[in-house]
Protein backbone atom coordinates (compact mmCIF):
# COMPACT_ATOMS: atom_id res chain seq x y z
CA UNK A 1 0.00 0.00 0.00
CA UNK A 2 1.29 3.43 -0.83
CA UNK A 3 1.93 5.76 1.71
CA UNK A 4 0.34 9.27 1.32
CA UNK A 5 2.53 12.52 2.36
CA UNK A 6 1.07 14.07 5.90
CA UNK A 7 0.30 17.50 3.51
CA UNK A 8 -1.53 15.82 0.81
CA UNK A 9 -4.28 14.02 3.03
CA UNK A 10 -7.51 16.04 3.49
CA UNK A 11 -8.14 14.39 7.10
CA UNK A 12 -5.47 13.45 9.80
CA UNK A 13 -6.05 11.14 12.43
CA UNK A 14 -5.29 12.49 15.91
CA UNK A 15 -1.23 10.85 16.08
CA UNK A 16 -0.90 12.55 12.37
CA UNK A 17 -2.28 16.01 13.83
CA UNK A 18 -0.18 16.09 16.38
CA UNK A 19 2.64 15.82 14.39
CA UNK A 20 1.77 18.11 11.84
CA UNK A 21 0.91 20.77 14.46
CA UNK A 22 3.49 19.81 17.03
CA UNK A 23 -0.03 20.31 19.47
CA UNK A 24 -0.23 17.33 22.01
CA UNK A 25 -3.18 14.60 21.46
CA UNK A 26 -4.81 15.32 24.87
CA UNK A 27 -5.14 19.09 23.68
CA UNK A 28 -6.85 17.92 20.32
CA UNK A 29 -8.80 15.55 22.03
CA UNK A 30 -9.80 18.91 24.41
CA UNK A 31 -10.52 20.89 21.26
CA UNK A 32 -11.98 18.57 18.89
CA UNK A 33 -14.88 17.81 22.05
CA UNK A 34 -16.59 20.80 21.42
CA UNK A 35 -19.50 20.43 19.65
CA UNK A 36 -18.98 23.69 17.48
CA UNK A 37 -15.79 22.61 16.60
CA UNK A 38 -15.49 22.90 12.61
CA UNK A 39 -12.45 20.84 12.08
CA UNK A 40 -13.38 17.82 13.11
CA UNK A 41 -15.31 15.11 11.36
CA UNK A 42 -16.62 11.66 13.10
CA UNK A 43 -16.39 8.64 11.81
CA UNK A 44 -18.21 6.58 14.38
CA UNK A 45 -16.07 6.95 17.41
CA UNK A 46 -13.00 7.83 15.89
CA UNK A 47 -12.08 11.52 15.22
CA UNK A 48 -10.89 12.89 12.17
CA UNK A 49 -8.80 16.12 11.91
CA UNK A 50 -10.30 18.26 8.76
CA UNK A 51 -6.84 19.52 7.64
CA UNK A 52 -7.05 22.84 5.66
CA UNK A 53 -9.84 24.08 8.02
CA UNK A 54 -7.76 22.94 11.18
CA UNK A 55 -4.45 25.18 9.51
CA UNK A 56 -7.29 28.19 9.34
CA UNK A 57 -8.16 27.63 12.98
CA UNK A 58 -3.94 27.88 13.65
CA UNK A 59 -3.43 30.69 11.59
CA UNK A 60 -6.13 32.54 13.41
CA UNK A 61 -5.53 31.49 17.46
CA UNK A 62 -3.25 33.70 19.44
CA UNK A 63 -2.56 30.71 21.56
CA UNK A 64 -4.24 27.29 22.40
Amino acid sequence: MKKIPICEKSNLTLKEAAAYSVIGINKLRDLTSDRNCRFVLWVGNKRLIKRRLFDQFIEQEYSI
